[in-house]
């Protein structure tokens, strides 16, 4: 009994740290809300007509270089298709005709170099 009761605190420790190490999982760091993408997670920002999808995994920035994928959004009673294409180290992006509005439902199909194919749902803001 007393070397549980030793060993307790220690265990406990143990069991609180991969709480510690998803802190910022899912947590948006550019403005824009967060969804999983099967072993990476996606951001999307919306600014005017294009949005960006920052990628990330387990809060680190993730390598958008060799990445692609399409983006499809229900705006307005109407659907809008873009390829994604990378927009800096760790972002891919897609240009529409018009802005999508608030509220407007995202879709997008992405295939990462080493991670493989995902598919995110998003409601952007």
């Amino acid at each position: 009994m007393s070397r549980l009761v030793h060993a307790l605190p220690f265990i406990l420790l143990l069991a609180a740290t991969p709480l510690h190490a998803h802190q910022d999982h899912l947590v948006p760091q550019h403005g824009g809300v967060t969804a999983e993408a099967g072993y990476f997670q996606v951001e999307a920002v919306t600014q005017g007509a294009r949005v960006v999808l920052h990628l990330s995994e387990h809060g680190a920035p993730l390598a958008a270089a060799g990445a692609t994928g399409k983006l499809t959004l229900l705006s307005a009673g109407k659907k809008m298709e873009a390829a994604l294409a990378p927009s800096g180290p760790h972002a891919l992006a897609a240009t529409f005709a018009t802005a999508p509005a608030a509220g407007a439902k995202a879709v997008a199909a992405l295939s990462v170099p080493g991670k493989g194919a995902a598919s995110v749902r998003f409601v952007l803001k």
